[in-house]
């Protein structure tokens, strides 16, 4: 954590989720010498977080109001249930109508959890926000990067790799060299047993159960818009019919409903042609992928670093890699400047509208979106 207490600055806005991550980042500065603030950001609301009859607010805000009574730290809710709709939920529906596969927290932390918390800590005349992320930020060099956090199975760097430098400079992230375990006997240790002992959720905050039934309640028509569709090879040949591109995401197996006789993957979506090839798991394989938006903590520090790896999704395992710009062969489809990605060992079920997170060893350098692959062993040869 920046050492900001030689500066004297000491006011900070902690982003309450009334979770056991959050509740114990208001502990831990609070007995820091902060001067905590917390806000309780009001999104999307869910039938199971309302437990008893005519409650009004979730069941999260309750819990963190609670929480900040017991510590005595002013507590705000930010109703920004509209805004989230126009920035968030529309960019998750329009990207599987795109036929990309999105990660909306990988979006939402720089459009609108980060930018609100800035906003409402400039409201309050806080110096800091803080949040419950598993990461490390660390200064090199006039700049601020993000590292993994020491618990491996909870580092989150991977969704943190839109932040700009004002943001960062900003953001305390405290659980960042600690295991969940540890946070977990932190909180029982100081009286928040409950809270301690409490569960996790893992799934996308606004969706309640399978995204498909999400797509069906926000675009009523989308059925009709879209229709059923072909299962086709990589030759084009008809191998049966589908519900509808956007129910189906890259390296799927599972849930297909159609009989090949042997187990097959989905290796694309074609969005314009209502399409879904299949094959084999072992044609997912490939050694190259292309990028666009590609966004640098220091700018050449991708391309240029010898030690580089990528992480293609939430959880996988880093692949080293190098990174070089190309040209685009198709600039009317794919107008956006382009980065090939070559990887020293094969890399699995390459999804576009997911995320390509750069590091070197555990510091984040920067990421991209990963796009069409069109023309891909073009671009390799």
């Amino acid at each position: 954590m920046q050492n900001d207490m030689e500066q004297g600055r000491k006011k900070v806005l902690v982003g309450m989720s009334g979770g056991i991550d959050s509740s114990a980042v208001c502990l831990m500065l609070q007995e820091r010498g902060y001067e905590v603030y917390g806000v309780t950001m009001r999104v999307w609301d869910l039938p199971r977080q309302f437990r008893t009859p005519g409650q009004e607010q979730p069941d999260f805000i309750l819990e963190a109001q609670d929480l900040a009574r017991r510590l005595g730290i002013p507590h705000h809710v930010a109703d920004e249930r509209e805004a989230f709709r126009q920035t968030v939920v529309r960019n998750f529906i329009d990207e599987y109508l795109a036929g990309r596969t999105p990660n909306p927290c990988v979006m939402c932390n720089p459009e609108f959890k980060f930018r609100v918390l800035t906003e409402w800590a400039d409201r309050l005349g806080c110096d800091y926000i803080a949040t419950g992320h598993y990461v490390q930020v660390r200064p090199e060099a006039g700049r601020f990067h993000v590292h993994c956090g020491v618990d491996e199975k909870k580092d989150q760097s991977y969704f943190l790799w839109r932040l700009d430098q004002r943001m960062l400079s900003r953001s305390l992230f405290p659980l960042g060299d600690l295991h969940k375990a540890e946070v977990r006997a932190y909180l029982e240790q100081k009286g928040f047993a409950m809270k301690a002992r409490s569960g996790e959720s893992m799934e996308v905050c606004f969706i309640d159960k399978d995204y498909r039934e999400f797509l069906r309640s926000q675009v009523s028509d989308i059925d009709r818009r879209v229709g059923p569709g072909k299962f086709v090879d990589v030759q084009g040949r008809t191998l049966g019919t589908h519900a509808g591109y956007p129910y189906y995401t890259v390296g799927q197996r599972k849930g297909l409903g159609v009989a090949l006789g042997q187990p097959a993957y989905v290796l694309r979506l074609n969005a314009d042609k209502n399409t879904v090839v299949l094959g084999q798991e072992e044609q997912l394989r490939t050694q190259a992928m292309l990028v666009s938006q590609l966004q640098e903590v220091a700018e050449g520090e991708i391309a240029a670093c010898p030690a580089l790896t990528v992480r293609i999704r939430y959880r996988s395992r880093p692949v080293p890699c190098s990174v070089r710009r190309v040209e685009s062969l198709f600039p009317q489809e794919m107008p956006d400047p382009l980065w090939l990605v070559t990887f020293a060992t094969e890399a699995s079920a390459v999804t576009p509208g997911q995320s390509a997170v750069f590091y070197e060893g555990d510091k984040m350098l920067g990421g991209a979106y990963i796009g069409s692959q069109k023309g891909l062993q073009a671009y390799v040869q």
